[in-house]
């Protein structure tokens, strides 16, 4: 099948800015137009999404995912809602849930029915939290009101989460998926989220060498 890249720099501005451009929403799609701009519309790190044989993987999905939403993204910078459609009653068939089609979800579970059970993908994150280690496909920001951030940055949320639940990487990932902190239309823990162009992993890592921040040798102790 016939791919395109992703877009880049000036290309991406000249594609995907103005009217008519993006994933034209529709039936409570919102979370998962999201979702799929922010895999592929600038990145290729997914890729293998589009094109790889996994074990359980689901033809209708992935031809829809990539003829109908991911080429027209790159190629034109718009998608129709009636091409998500077409993927959320794929969706609602697989994953054995028919509030795919019409009701709004977390985009985690979208990840999850979609890389997990139609894709059979394994999991891009390693996490580990009190010794004990988990996978998964997306890290959620979980944090209580923080006062002193107005306007965070994306590093500055993901080490403070990090912290709060006491989670570790247990390796570098392959792709960093990261959901932003849930809010309400009534409640907003943060009026504005400024994206982090490069996201600083080390501290994140578990028993990764790093610098003493008094003397700069190798550090032996962690002070949270």
């Amino acid at each position: 099948p016939k791919s395109f890249p992703p877009l880049r720099d000036e290309a991406a501005v000249r594609v995907l800015r103005g009217p008519m451009r993006g994933i034209q929403g529709h039936c409570n799609s919102c979370y998962m137009d999201a979702a799929l701009f922010s895999l592929f519309s600038c990145t290729s790190v997914l890729d293998s999404m589009l094109f790889m044989p996994f074990p359980l993987c689901g033809r209708n999905v992935q031809g829809i995912l990539r003829d109908e939403i991911v080429n027209p993204l790159r190629r034109s910078g718009f998608v129709r809602a009636s091409s998500v459609m077409h993927l959320r009653e794929q969706l609602t068939d697989k994953g054995q849930c028919s509030s795919f089609t019409n009701a709004e979800k977390d985009p985690e579970e979208f990840l999850n029915l979609i890389m997990q059970q139609i894709l059979g993908m394994e999991p891009l994150l390693k996490l580990q939290s009190g010794g004990r280690e988990q996978d998964c496909y997306c890290y959620q920001i979980f944090l209580e009101q923080q006062e002193d951030l107005v306007v965070p940055n994306v590093q500055q949320l993901v080490e403070r989460s990090f912290l709060a639940s006491d989670l570790k990487l247990v390796e570098i990932p392959s792709c960093f998926i990261i959901q932003m902190p849930r809010f309400g239309k009534e409640y907003k823990m943060f009026s504005k989220i400024l994206p982090s162009l490069e996201l600083d992993i080390t501290d994140l890592l578990l028993d990764s060498p790093r610098e003493c921040c008094l003397c700069g040798a190798v550090a032996t102790l962690e002070c949270l």
